[in-house]
């Protein structure tokens, strides 16, 4: 039996599709607080009406944040226990929660976790690629200039990466990581996870262009996409410095960035463009 404190925030993980999903810890958590605050009440209502619950509920998404930060503190410190919720998933992760779980945090009030279902743990146990390390970039920015720019920064990790997307950008996105990271790097999409269409293919990304392609309902949904590590660097293999650390030397003997790129690639074997954009990178304050 769940024991719901007073005057403490419970950070639970509902469903991402499978309501089958949602924990008995969960369920008892959210049967047990006073209210709850939720992303999109009317979605949560929903979770609600199927667990048989009336817990009251309080809106928190992205524009009244800041808002109802001062409002949720005031009833803890009154002595309510509030759960917070997304509308799927684990809160804080690429949705609301951040500010108000800081706010209590710096006035010394509990917050618990209730964890559970989450897509990108859920991609990385089915995608087939490396989990020991990886980095978790969210939604990738909408414009395509911005995009590509973000891209590029992070074609040179050597561990898994895991990004979201939406279906209606999915083929664009596919199509400047293939220009960041090589028609050849391996990738796999997750789509519809835990759903009843959940599909997860493992390929390359030039082969994903043209799975994607072939069949138009495979753009419908809710997707995970995880790019593998990019391959140990000719430099690494010859014990060569890392090209952050080349960079820095080269521009310490006063080499401009695209001098210091261009030589960089050379000795690493890598691409002057993504070089260039890390010495770029480094010059800002």
């Amino acid at each position: 039996m769940v024991s719901i404190e007073p005057g403490r925030l419970y950070v639970v993980a509902t469903p991402i599709g499978n309501l089958g999903d949602l924990s008995a810890r969960a369920r008892e958590t959210l049967a047990g607080v006073d209210a709850i605050a939720a992303e999109d009440t009317r979605h949560t209502a929903r979770l609600l009406g199927h667990l048989g619950l009336k817990q009251p509920l309080i809106s928190l998404h992205e524009h009244n944040e800041n808002e109802r930060v001062a409002m949720l503190r005031q009833r803890l410190d009154s002595g309510s226990a509030i759960a917070l919720v997304s509308d799927a998933g684990t809160p804080l992760i690429s949705d609301p929660g951040y500010r108000l779980v800081r706010a209590l945090r710096e006035a010394g009030r509990e917050v618990l976790a209730v964890p559970g279902p989450s897509s990108i743990v859920a991609a990385l146990s089915v995608a087939g690629l490396p989990t020991d390390r990886f980095s978790y970039e969210g939604f990738l920015p909408a414009r395509p200039a911005s995009r590509r720019k973000r891209l590029t920064a992070l074609a040179g990790l050597e561990h898994t990466l895991v990004v979201l997307e939406s279906g209606r950008r999915l083929e664009a996105a596919l199509a400047d990581m293939v220009e960041a990271f090589g028609p050849e790097r391996e990738a796999a999409i997750c789509r519809e996870l835990t759903k009843r269409f959940e599909t997860t293919r493992l390929d390359t990304l030039a082969a994903l262009v043209d799975w994607v392609a072939a069949d138009p309902h495979r753009l419908k949904g809710e997707f995970v996409i995880l790019i593998g590590g990019a391959p140990a660097s000719s430099a690494e293999q010859a014990g060569l410095p890392p090209v952050e650390v080349m960079l820095q030397l080269l521009r310490q003997e006063g080499l401009g960035a695209k001098a210091a790129a261009r030589i960089a690639a050379q000795l690493t074997g890598g691409s002057t463009n993504q070089i260039y954009t890390l010495a770029v990178q480094a010059d800002k304050p």
